[in-house]
């Protein structure tokens, strides 16, 4: 089907957005198990990137709509948290499950507001599900200890008790993904969320919150609050009912969070930027290392905070690299997500495009290598065609920081000292990519590398079971894996007197 049939297909249908269930299309918030209408007449539009079409709007709730928000989450969690963990896994579970069941609807919203291939989306349905499946089992396995006590008389040891209200504001780039990721910890813990999704892409949030309710996940235990940015994290991280902030985005709006939640002394998680280096040994096949580092720059049309952002290639192999990189990316196809084949959809907005010209410019002036990037090809003004510039430099945009388009600079380096160095000439350190099968090489540069994950010959490194972070200043704390569970959870000890001996006597 051409994307025009599917655009008017979609365009007839204004009830359901011609999805197989009509009710996953909500253009109100949901808070306290009700759907909900803005008080003061403010709203923001949502337009599909590919075509500037707008599909719908959602409102701008007043502030004593998200206080009320607030006061439902933080009752309903004095009941959510005394359900035994096994009880709140079986309705994480059902929630798993109806996901699941709805995956070609989620996509098809998702490709809408957000502009990635449908392929793309059907894998993040999947991939989100993923963490509620695992945290529903993990929230059975939130151990305590005992510990050997030095006290005459006493037992000593520590429970795990969820923290109380968090609140997770997420990003465009993955709108389900980053919610799953984040609740499905929290609520196994115990914990009622409270979701700011982002303005660009509210609609695969608020079709979370329709399965959840289906699922019986009670009222106040998840809401979805849309709002104007700002104005909605700034309450949130002032209000001292919420215990915990979890947030994905910039470095630039992370930091101001952070100091927003100092006040009020919040547990804050942050996912933040990040300037992947992705590392190419002189062992390494040249073409091998050219069709995974392609795969791990265009991934999410290079909206990603894991796409590889610097290229280091050693000298070695730099040339040949260049022309294996630039003939797979040549076969790269444009356009809008719906059509099948398609591999970079369109850049979220305008700005977006502008900056990855502005990038691009910056490294040509300063004596990169334009290799490849017709954009006069771009087949809208969202799009950017893939790029490929050489010799890029650390006096560069290109290299310090993060493009988020689908911008490829890279580099030759000639020793393993060298190449750490440079790997890790960057403010961020959430990931980092290294393709060499000499093992000696691989230990020294895994080791130096100062990045909170590192990927060796595998594109793929993000899961459910794995503590996915980053350290400097791409943020704090860890999602996924036993180490997401502890982000919404404190530790209490306790100190049991007055008991008899071992000895009985």
């Amino acid at each position: 089907m051409s994307v025009q049939s599917l655009t008017r297909q979609w365009a007839s249908a204004s009830d359901g957005m011609a999805l197989e269930d009509p009710r996953l299309f909500r253009q109100l918030a949901y808070v306290d198990g009700c759907w909900v209408h803005g008080e003061g007449g403010r709203e923001e539009a949502v337009f599909d990137p590919a075509t500037g079409e707008r599909l719908g709007q959602v409102p701008w709730l007043e502030s004593h709509q998200i206080d009320a928000a607030i006061a439902s989450a933080d009752k309903a969690q004095r009941a959510w948290r005394l359900l035994r963990a096994d009880e709140r896994g079986e309705l994480l579970d059902t929630w798993y499950r109806l996901i699941r069941e709805h995956k070609e609807d989620l996509a098809m919203l998702m490709t809408r507001e957000q502009g990635k291939t449908l392929a793309d989306a059907r894998g993040e349905v999947e991939y989100g599900a993923s963490f509620i499946h695992w945290f529903a089992e993990e929230g059975s396995r939130a151990y305590g200890e005992t510990i050997p006590s030095h006290i005459p008389g006493a037992a000593l040891g520590t429970l795990r008790e969820p923290i109380g209200v968090a609140a997770l504001i997420t990003p465009w780039n993955f709108p389900l993904a980053m919610i799953t990721r984040k609740a499905a910890a929290a609520l196994a813990a115990g914990c009622t969320v409270l979701v700011k999704p982002a303005g660009e892409t509210p609609f695969s949030a608020l079709a979370l919150a329709e399965l959840a309710e289906r699922a019986g996940i009670p009222a106040g235990v998840f809401s979805v609050i849309t709002g104007e940015a700002a104005e909605v994290s700034k309450q949130l991280c002032d209000d001292s009912r919420v215990a915990a902030l979890s947030f994905t985005g910039s470095t630039r709006v992370g930091r101001l969070l952070l100091s927003q939640c100092a006040n009020s002394v919040k547990r804050v998680s942050l996912e933040l930027g990040g300037n992947a280096p992705f590392i190419v040994g002189p062992d390494m096949d040249p073409e091998e290392a050219a069709r995974a580092a392609v795969d791990a720059k265009f991934q999410t049309s290079g909206q990603d905070c894991l796409a590889a952002n610097r290229i280091l290639v050693h000298d070695s192999l730099y040339e040949d690299f260049l022309t294996h990189f630039v003939r797979l990316m040549k076969k790269l196809k444009v356009g809008n997500g719906l059509v099948s084949g398609i591999d970079l959809g369109p850049l979220i907005h305008r700005d977006a495009v502008a900056k990855a010209q502005t990038i691009v410019d910056d490294a040509v002036e300063q004596g990169a290598r334009l290799i490849y990037g017709d954009q006069s090809m771009a087949p809208g003004p969202n799009f950017f065609m893939p790029v490929l510039l050489a010799d890029v430099t650390p006096s560069m945009r290109a290299w310090h920081e993060e493009t988020f388009s689908p911008v490829a600079g890279v580099t030759a380096w000639h020793d393993e000292d060298e190449v750490i160095a440079m790997a890790n000439d960057t403010e961020y350190g959430l990931a980092a990519y290294v393709y060499t099968h000499d093992i000696r090489r691989i230990w020294q540069l895994m080791r130096g590398l100062r990045f909170g994950m590192v990927s060796v010959n595998s594109v793929k490194m993000t899961g459910a079971p794995i503590p996915f972070g980053g350290v400097k200043q791409s943020g704090l704390g860890r999602e996924g894996g036993r180490q997401g569970l502890e982000e919404y959870m404190d530790i209490k000890y306790y100190c049991l007197g007055g008991l008899p001996s071992a000895s009985g006597s």
